[in-house]
């Protein structure tokens, strides 16, 4: 079977596209209200949807890493691709059903699931074709998926809730599709760079043969710079993803005490319209963030993003202006994408190379965490604490962040080794065959 090549561009192009959709899973809270108000579930119920979304996407990253090297990522794309379409279609007939412990297993688990198969193959595929240029075609790439919501909570969103009279089961199921009419092609189309077109910058750092045994990566995984760098990494997500999962709900709250003569229609498009913004902040800060580090230091940029955050979320407890509300949102996404951006610079710094994708697909584990504290406590606030929900909201977050930035200064952005250096380990962790003596 003849195999198509197709130019680099055009595959940065069609990783850029997966990423895109994927990411319009932070688009939920333009569906956390309207499902309340339909199916009579609660904050809580609802945000532990978008809380096993996050959970399962950071499970199956973590195991998508490690098989990535093995299957290929035509193969985990393909896969992802279908079960995030399949998500969306069993989402849509448990909406159909009114049942919730369905909802979980379309929509979190297996979409989920899906996320998290087709966010790790883009980033580390398109790393391979561009390695003269790392560090923009991959902060281009991820910033797609940060860009998902926009697309989704002002074009598609409203305009399939708008010809489906409101019913969600059917929004859901057509989602499905068109996202499977998408991705499905667009996966089909990826693979590995061959040896013989790779650049010449790309020759230093090509695998092993076959015959060669891959180290393990479970040390690295045990030790402190990775255990740090997991926890900054969890903080950074977890404040962030609270604020994504309910910041339609928390502007309308805030929009409904400046002016209480708004009706509901008009509350609901003026929290599209923040995730839409905000969520092309997360896009920016992804790039923007990621050619700072660049510049200035993996640890700097860390530090930098906790801290003024710390700020910003102080700021966020009492501020009632809703336009001064919003934008500092908007900033908290762009910290949000920053992290996202930095880490697998800094992944590929500290541990080198050849453990890239293990490496990277485990630390997003701390997604999988963080999904599950940061929406579930909102959640819990919103239904106990309806009147003091914002307040309580960004204090949990500042406490959260200053935890991170306590463990930032324990962060070391040096190469790990595990033994002393030899001219034979280099060569292994760069993937440069040796020839016999």
């Amino acid at each position: 079977m003849t195999t198509i090549r197709l130019p680099r561009t055009v595959i940065a192009l069609l990783c850029t596209t997966l990423q895109v959709c994927l990411g319009t899973v932070y688009a939920w809270s333009f569906f956390q209200t309207i499902l309340v108000r339909q199916s009579g579930w609660s904050f809580t119920q609802t945000a532990w949807a978008f809380s096993i979304t996050i959970f399962s996407l950071g499970v199956a990253a973590a195991w998508a890493g490690q098989a990535l090297p093995r299957y290929g990522p035509r193969r985990l794309a393909l896969i992802g691709s279908c079960l995030f379409a399949g998500g969306y279609l069993i989402a849509g007939w448990a909406l159909h059903l009114d049942s919730i412990p369905l909802f979980y297993l379309g929509y979190g688990v297996i979409g989920g699931a899906g996320i998290g198969l087709g966010y790790v193959t883009p980033v580390a595929t398109v790393a391979k074709w561009f390695p003269d240029h790392k560090g923009l075609v991959t902060g281009i790439v991820v910033m797609g998926f940060g860009v998902g919501a926009f697309l989704l909570s002002k074009g598609l969103a409203p305009l399939l809730v708008l010809q489906a009279g409101q019913d969600l089961s059917l929004v859901f199921v057509w989602l499905g599709v068109i996202f499977g009419g998408v991705l499905i092609p667009c996966s089909l189309f990826l693979s590995d760079p061959p040896e013989s077109e790779q650049p010449a910058a790309a020759r230093t750092v090509r695998p092993l043969a076959a015959a060669s045994q891959p180290e393990s990566v479970w040390p690295y995984l045990q030790s402190w710079p990775f255990v740090i760098l997991w926890i900054v990494f969890f903080f950074n997500i977890a404040a962030g993803i609270s604020v994504i999962s309910f910041q339609s709900e928390l502007l309308q709250e805030v929009w409904g005490l400046s002016d209480p003569s708004l009706e509901p229609a008009v509350l609901a498009e003026y929290g599209a319209t923040l995730i839409a913004v905000s969520s092309l902040c997360n896009g920016v800060g992804r790039l923007f963030w990621g050619l700072l580090s660049d510049r200035i230091g993996r640890v700097a940029v860390f530090r930098i993003l906790l801290a003024s955050q710390m700020v910003v979320f102080g700021i966020l407890m009492t501020e009632t202006n809703p336009w001064i509300f919003s934008a500092l949102v908007c900033y908290v996404l762009l910290c949000f994408g920053g992290g996202f951006a930095t880490i697998p610079s800094f992944i590929l710094d500290v541990f080198g190379p050849k453990k890239m994708s293990a490496i990277y697909g485990t630390i997003l584990t701390a997604w999988a965490a963080a999904g599950i504290a940061g929406p579930v406590y909102v959640g819990y606030l919103k239904d106990v604490y309806p009147d003091r929900a914002v307040l309580y909201c960004f204090l949990i977050g500042v406490m959260m962040l200053g935890a991170g930035y306590v463990f930032s200064y324990l962060l070391n952005d040096s190469r790990m080794r595990l033994g002393r250096p030899t001219l034979e380990g280099t060569l292994r962790e760069y993937g440069i065959p040796q020839t016999a003596s």
